[in-house]
């Protein structure tokens, strides 16, 4: 894992060679990013990591021979904590999401879409923040809730601030942007970046999506936080 100062250096994985062209020429102009290579399918990927030590492997999902979230999986079995994945891809769905997750991504992102949030994002899974597009987010936290509609973690709910409890259940009922969970709570953005760092370091969770997903097996995501807000 880099630090803020570092270097981060980036591999770039998809087999369209038109693509990983454009993805690398925004890199190449990107402050504090370094184009470590390129591969066009999931094996070389996993060479290419390994070999290079890159910070980040942006991974590409359908590619011929192994696929992305095969080569995620190895990638970071290899080197846990020290190689962040990030899946960009156009399929937006949600197994392929989860798939994606359990096989280790720090994030999923989706071509076009989100396109803009590439260079903050790269730079975030470098230091250990997860991302996921906020397209498909929402959906995943629906069936997660779905599927574990009971309190998980009530003791460790009990150590959230009210005000943390908010803004986490808005996190996990899919409001992904610091500046929408500011305008519903009428909050200012650092009040919520501060209570979300809060948020984190009580429970003891790396990032965003780890937090997400918390508050929604422990019912967050279910509480009506527009009566709620904050003063």
């Amino acid at each position: 894992m880099t630090t803020p100062n570092d270097e981060v250096s980036v591999l770039i994985v998809d087999d369209n060679r038109t693509v990983r062209r454009g993805i690398r020429l925004r890199l190449e102009n990107a402050t504090g990013i370094r184009v470590a290579g390129e591969a066009s399918n999931g094996q070389d990927a996993v060479v290419r990591a390994r070999a290079e030590s890159v910070d980040v492997v942006l991974m590409d999902l359908h590619m011929p021979g192994m696929d992305g979230i095969e080569a995620t999986r190895l990638i970071t079995a290899d080197r846990p904590d020290r190689c962040r994945v990030i899946l960009l891809t156009s399929e937006v769905s949600d197994a392929f999401l989860v798939d994606a997750l359990d096989a280790g991504a720090s994030g999923y992102l989706l071509k076009g879409h989100d396109s803009d949030q590439l260079l903050p994002v790269i730079r975030g899974a470098a230091a250990g923040t997860a991302t996921i597009s906020p397209l498909v987010a929402p959906r995943l936290l629906r069936e997660f809730r779905a599927a574990r509609p009971a309190p998980a973690d009530p003791e460790r709910l009990a150590l959230l601030t009210a005000a943390e409890q908010r803004v986490v259940g808005l996190l996990s009922s899919g409001v992904t942007s610091n500046d929408d969970i500011a305008r519903h709570l009428c909050v200012s953005v650092n009040t919520v970046r501060s209570q979300t760092a809060a948020a984190l370091r009580k429970l003891d969770l790396d990032d965003r999506t780890q937090l997400a997903l918390w508050g929604a097996q422990n019912g967050l995501s279910r509480r009506d936080t527009s009566s709620e807000r904050m003063k």
